[in-house]
């Protein structure tokens, strides 16, 4: 099992383009990838989930990739969340 955490930087924190491009990162791996908000969390793959979170800028989100290609999913979304996040 893989986790980190990621401190938000964009001012609108996580909103839908940059959650469905995270859907459509999550789906491409065969782990069970969980994000986390405080004591809410869901499942990475549906974008309900992700938006539900509600996480703003400043707030942090941890990341936990369970599987088969856990090294590799949780290096791309590490990536993905610096990159656009």
């Amino acid at each position: 099992m893989k986790s980190f955490s990621y401190v938000l930087q964009d001012a609108e924190g996580i909103h839908a383009r940059p959650a469905g491009e995270l859907v459509k990162l999550a789906k491409t791996f065969s782990s069970k990838v969980v994000i986390a908000k405080g004591a809410k969390s869901g499942d990475c793959r549906k974008i309900f989930a992700v938006m539900g979170l509600g996480a703003k800028q400043g707030e942090e989100v941890n990341f936990t990739v369970e599987g088969e290609d856990e090294e590799a999913a949780a290096a791309a979304i590490e990536e993905f969340m610096k990159a656009n996040l």
